[in-house]
């Protein structure tokens, strides 16, 4: 997921390799979607899903793209010279053969849609009959399964309802963020980090912030809403407003303090009122929140699934009652996120995600300190279902190979005995098969 600087994205020098029959890659270029990127500058940071590299001389984007979400992402020289300007990202949907087309402006230093649709058409259209087919890369197929295990829930709904005004989103948009101080040794690393990438004024012109009012990357700065996107390029998602404090007039305060406690009223409520009963579309903002933190670097979109994390992980009558299968399948999405967070990459023992840092093997983890209290809960409930028994022996099996947490299970039992449990096989390149859309 980091770019490589020996990495070039040029058609006939891509870092990867496509194996397929030429009659197979011909129809699969015909069938399949394409990115067209005109005009962006040789040198630039071009990503597309889990992979980033140097945009090249000839680079005119990407063909053979499955349908689907994917998440394009890049970062230009800035027109000072000097640093990269930081990332801008956003999402598409693509469908089968169809041509999606961006052109880089230079005056805005960002791609953007055509204003004029028989321009774009005329664009398209020669892309369909392959007149940019050499200048094109391949999708690189063998890591589509990985990207299908981290947007698996991302429905064009759960895009449309999310996205900025113009789509992109930007760090440089959430400068308004900045209130406190950050709170854990992860998220100050994260933050300072994001803020040194947000120089676009040059290198000896570094964005002003004041240091009194320091950001903490919490669940409180997530909470935009339509009201916020205060121009076209506002850069600020329509994220699901998460309360920190449920009140209901009537109750005692041992009630309340008891609905505060176990989120399960708060998520039935967020799950009634945001997402119309649709669970699903719920999970797919957590995804679509851990795509543009991890690859866009939106420190928005981390408070975000920090919060939409803490509320689940806060919840006990839900996974146990109301909503079992759909706290299997949150604790299937977090299991494959973490997966491809939580690891060295393969280029070097050193080169970690950003995700892998003193701050997650720390005692005082958030996410540390909410699953041992959402494993404490499980073990006073007897019996749990299977397959959410399953997610979670995985889950923490994850956390003991990587980050050499340990956690007390052999106290929860489950639905069904080992013996007789029906055995399920995790594939590990098959990603999760509970898609929402073909």
């Amino acid at each position: 997921m980091r770019k490589s600087s020996q990495d070039i994205m040029d058609p006939d020098e891509a870092p990867y390799v496509v194996n397929m029959h030429q009659s197979d890659a011909l129809e699969l270029v015909k069938s399949g979607a394409m990115l067209l990127i005109l005009g962006m500058p040789a040198n630039s940071s071009f990503g597309l899903n889990t992979q980033m590299f140097l945009v090249g001389p000839n680079f005119k984007g990407v063909k053979m793209l499955l349908p689907g979400p994917h998440f394009v992402y890049y970062s230009a020289r800035s027109k000072h010279g000097g640093d990269a300007s930081p990332v801008t990202g956003f999402f598409i949907h693509a469908s089968p053969s169809e041509v999606i087309v961006r052109k880089w402006d230079t005056q805005e230093e960002r791609l953007v849609k055509f204003s004029d649709s028989s321009e774009e058409e005329g664009f398209a259209m020669a892309a369909r009959n392959l007149e940019y087919d050499r200048q094109l890369a391949p999708y690189d197929l063998d890591r589509h399964k990985i990207w299908q295990s981290l947007t698996n829930f991302i429905s064009p709904t759960v895009i449309e309802k999310i996205e900025p005004v113009d789509g992109d989103i930007s760090v440089m948009a959430e400068a308004s963020l900045v209130q406190h101080a950050p709170k854990t040794v992860a998220e100050k690393r994260l933050f300072e980090q994001l803020r040194k990438n947000t120089d676009l004024q040059g290198p000896e012109e570094p964005l002003k912030v004041d240091k009194e009012n320091d950001s903490r990357i919490s669940s409180s700065i997530s909470n935009s809403t339509k009201g916020q996107a205060e121009s076209k390029s506002s850069g600020r998602c329509f994220y699901t407003h998460l309360p920190h404090l449920i009140k209901k007039a009537g109750m005692s305060a041992s009630e309340l303090t008891a609905m505060n406690i176990d989120k399960s009223q708060a998520l039935e409520s967020i799950l009634q009122k945001d997402f119309d009963g649709q669970e699903e579309l719920l999970l797919g903002e957590l995804q679509f929140c851990f795509i543009a933190f991890l690859m866009g670097q939106s420190l928005e979109a981390f408070g975000q699934w920090k919060g939409i994390v803490s509320l689940l992980l806060r919840c006990e009558d839900a996974p146990l009652r109301m909503r079992t299968t759909f706290f299997s399948k949150f604790l299937g999405v977090i299991y494959w996120q973490l997966k491809q967070s939580l690891q060295p990459e393969k280029k070097g023992p050193n080169d970690y995600l950003i995700l892998m840092d003193d701050g997650w093997l720390a005692d005082d983890n958030f996410f540390r300190l909410l699953l041992k209290d959402f494993l404490n809960m499980l073990k006073d409930a007897t019996p749990v279902n299977g397959e959410l028994l399953r997610q979670v022996k995985r889950l923490r099996k994850l956390f003991e190979t990587t980050l050499g947490w340990i956690f007390d299970m052999d106290s929860i039992v489950g639905e069904e005995e080992d013996e007789y449990a029906p055995v399920i096989v995790y594939d590990e390149d098959s990603a999760m098969r509970e898609s929402t859309y073909a």
